[in-house]
């Protein structure tokens, strides 16, 4: 048994994310102490639960110490044998898109297509957007060969949850492929999501983009922003995404979720601020997907080569991990990563076959 130390880099739930995801795809059980040791409330959240739950049932895998506020655990994966159809409740306002994120590098290497319905929060601060996880990585993971999907079909926002995100993914045949983005080119397009729930008559959604787009334009650049209101949530809230479409096939995103006393304006600016931040690195990769891709292209058959904005936490978090369980070798030098991929294939006892 394999014992992870949550403790250490970004001592955050990405570790205990990526080692589960890990565990069952290798087969090598883990054991896992200081649960998000460095975030305020240490030890295992909803979501975190959540995703050792769906794992260990996509595996027939078996835990113990699995309790909320628990900062140890056992995970024991078993065969990966799938069904189609899946539904799991966080129960909070816990991230859906970490969940999804979790259980993608195991649904990728199921025996037939796998339909996902995840319920909780779609946007709040310290995890993952689903804006993101749409229009950034589910694309970018495209071109690495995987065909996969995500649907928001209730937007959930803090404190009550409740949204609807719905994950679609149809297994690999082969390999990933590895991602090369060594060049960042002219950027060509700017665009974005203004997103509120119940706040049209506040004008938030226009305020939003209307905001950012004065920040952009302060730096010469236009941006085209999708006004969105919605009814369906059972809450009032708010989210703001960007993207810039750079020559190369290469796509950044920035966002930022409402909250409380945080007005639609500041929103706009903050989205806009971080979007030309990591623009200005030069980088191929955003701040977010720069660790994100890093599993898959450990899994990958070949070198990824990337440009990130800048060294991160959880940059080292997921090349410790992609080095540990499969002997990846991840190097950095200074903005250039390089993620040397083992052409994982599962074994094939390990997947019933």
């Amino acid at each position: 048994m394999l014992t992870i130390d949550g403790s250490r880099y970004s001592g955050s739930g990405s570790i205990v994310r990526q080692a589960v995801a890990f565990s069952a795809l290798t087969g090598r059980a883990i054991y896992v102490i200081n649960a998000r040791a460095k975030r305020e409330k240490p030890g295992l959240r909803p979501q975190h639960l959540r995703v050792v739950e769906a794992i260990a049932e996509l595996v027939n895998g078996r835990t113990e110490g699995l309790t909320q506020g628990s900062q140890e655990f056992t995970f024991q994966p078993g065969p990966l044998k799938t069904g189609r159809h899946y539904h799991w409740d966080i129960g909070s306002a816990g991230s859906t898109t970490m969940l999804g994120l979790g259980i993608l590098p195991v649904l990728a290497f199921a025996r037939a297509p796998v339909c996902v319905e995840l319920r909780g929060g779609l946007f709040q601060d310290f995890a993952p957007s689903v804006f993101h996880l749409q229009h950034v990585l589910l694309p970018m993971l495209g071109s690495m060969g995987l065909s996969a999907g995500v649907e928001i079909v209730r937007p959930g926002y803090v404190p009550r949850g409740d949204g609807i995100l719905r994950l679609t993914v149809s297994p690999l045949s082969k390999p990933f492929k590895p991602l090369i983005r060594e060049e960042a080119g002219p950027v060509r397009r700017l665009w974005g999501i203004a997103l509120s729930s119940h706040l049209e008559e506040r004008h938030v959604s226009r305020r939003m983009a209307e905001a950012a787009q004065e920040r952009l334009e302060e730096s010469g650049y236009a941006a085209e922003i999708e006004i969105r209101h919605d009814t369906l949530s059972p809450q009032r809230g708010a989210a703001l995404a960007i993207f810039a479409d750079r020559e190369g096939a290469v796509r950044l995103g920035a966002d930022r979720a409402g909250a409380l006393r945080r007005s639609a304006e500041s929103i706009g600016k903050h989205a806009a601020g971080q979007l030309l931040d990591d623009l200005a690195t030069g980088a191929t990769v955003d701040r977010f997907a720069a660790d994100q891709i890093i599993p898959f292209a450990a899994l990958a058959e070949g070198e990824s080569r990337l440009v990130i904005p800048g060294m991160t936490d959880h940059i080292l978090t997921s090349a410790w991990l992609a080095e540990l369980f499969l002997g990846a070798q991840v190097t950095i030098d200074g903005q250039r990563l390089t993620i040397h991929g083992v052409a994982f294939r599962p074994n094939r006892d390990r997947t019933g076959s």
